[in-house]
């Protein structure tokens, strides 16, 4: 049975996504200022946006199980409530390791807000508006998550805590929106959480994330070689056969990793990393610009405006381009376009309307990689009883990309002291993954043959 009023549950879910991505890169252009109040390093600041990322990887699976289990309604509102704590810790910080405490409750949050959403939208849509409605929840997800470093400028001139406490009246909204909108939802008590996977997977990426944050690409053998980056680093290589071996024995596995049997899902999964890595690089746009155009905290964030205007515009018209011309063709043309925009960041940083005309580029590759041509490949090559998985899976990889690029970015630019050349160098090499995201769309299959494998 169809549950009525679906608009209400639709807009409510809306606000609930649009507030867990926003905090995605709503700290990029605080970053400076909780430097200056904290004391600490571009290389460790980097940690509050990484922090968040690797704790919303952790929570998404994890409150998606329990969404299963304990019903939708209860685990959503278990999450905004986990969200607004986290931004409550963040404000009244009164050390970094309290913010990034704070973040990470921010991001086991966030972490289920927007699978359990999802969910919500198979549960209570007739399967003819389903598309419709996850369209509409992805769309505001990837434009929310650059919007937020706008957002961010904007608020600063009040104090770096601002950007946290705007989180508390909405999550209100929410919660009482959710006690009283939602539907309850069904419980299973016969599904099973895979706690090895959840804390392998944890350890996992965590090690990585920490092996490459304390890289310095200036001296990069010498602290490859130190005991800050090779022993994590493969830990991390070590525990990555471990999590495969207990995805594949799990009853009710975190990763459905029987799905990577398929060719285009090893493909599509190379290029989510790539999107992440660039995603992640755009939380350090404003940073960038104050660097390299001595721009002010709150107009630097503006600069972002050319890439979310282009995402805005340009996720539903490729949307609409996708059943036309094929996922391959689309994807292969926006990532490069991609390659260039990131190159003329890199090269010409100091140059206001090339930086501009660059963000514009950006914003095209990214409505294609962030948008519908990857999640409709997963579709096609997921068999129907693990579609659901197969979303997900994007989710967690480009997380992944995300928590990769965060820890990367900020030792890059950690290794030049906050120095352009850091900036350049970092946004260079977000171009070369362009560049390897580019060739793999290569290998996608032709629109023919996916609408053969659709049948």
């Amino acid at each position: 049975m169809v549950y009525q009023g679906q608009t209400r549950v639709l807009i409510l879910l809306l606000v609930g996504v649009f507030m867990g991505s926003l905090d995605i890169g709503i700290v990029g252009p605080a970053l400076p200022s909780l430097g200056t109040y904290f004391g600490v390093n571009e290389r460790l600041l980097s940690w509050v946006f990484t922090v968040y990322i690797l704790f919303f990887m952790i929570g998404t699976p994890l409150m998606a199980k329990l969404s299963d289990i304990h019903g939708r309604k209860t685990v959503y509102l278990v999450n905004i409530l986990l969200f607004a704590i986290g931004s409550i810790i963040t404000i009244t910080s009164i050390s970094f390791e309290m913010v990034l405490l704070g973040r990470a409750i921010q991001g086991v949050g966030a972490g289920g807000i927007f699978p359990v959403a999802n969910a919500f939208i198979g549960d209570i849509f007739p399967p003819e508006k389903r598309g419709g409605a996850l369209g509409i929840l992805s769309s505001v997800w990837g434009v929310s998550g650059v919007l937020g470093p706008i957002l961010g400028g904007l608020l600063l001139d009040y104090g770096w805590q601002w950007l946290f406490i705007i989180n508390i009246p909405i999550s209100v909204i929410v919660l009482l929106g959710s006690l009283y909108i939602l539907p309850r939802g069904e419980k299973n008590n016969q599904l099973s959480l895979d706690w090895p996977g959840i804390l392998t997977l944890g350890l996992l990426v965590s090690f990585l994330a920490y092996a490459i944050n304390q890289i310095d690409t200036s001296n990069f053998l010498t602290s490859f070689f130190s005991l800050s980056v090779w022993p994590f680093l493969v830990l991390s290589i070590l525990l990555l056969p471990v999590l495969l071996k207990l995805e594949l024995k799990a009853r009710d596995p975190l990763i459905q990793v029987d799905l990577f049997r398929s060719k285009e899902v090893r493909l599509v999964s190379g290029i989510m990393i790539g999107t992440g890595l660039i995603q992640a690089s755009t939380v350090f746009i404003p940073s960038f610009v104050i660097v390299a155009l001595a721009f002010s905290s709150s107009n630097a964030s503006l600069m972002l405006l050319p890439i979310v205007m282009t995402m805005a515009i340009g996720a539903p018209i490729i949307g609409q381009l996708l059943d036309r011309f094929g996922s391959r063709n689309i994807m292969f043309t926006g990532a490069s376009i991609m390659i260039i925009g990131l190159f003329l960041i890199s090269t010409f940083s100091e140059s206001f309307y090339l930086f501009i005309f660059a963000g514009v580029l950006v914003g095209v590759g990214m409505s294609t990689a962030i948008g519908s041509p990857p999640r409709y490949i997963m579709l096609v090559e997921s068999p129907p009883k693990e579609r659901a998985s197969g979303q997900a899976l994007i989710n967690i990889i480009t997380s992944a990309g995300q928590l990769i690029g965060g820890a990367l970015i900020g030792a890059v630019i950690g290794s030049y002291a906050g120095d352009l050349a850091g900036y350049e160098y970092a946004f260079l090499f977000m171009a070369m993954v362009a560049i390897i995201m580019t060739i793999l769309t290569v290998g996608l299959k032709s629109k023919e043959e996916q609408q053969k494998s659709s049948y």
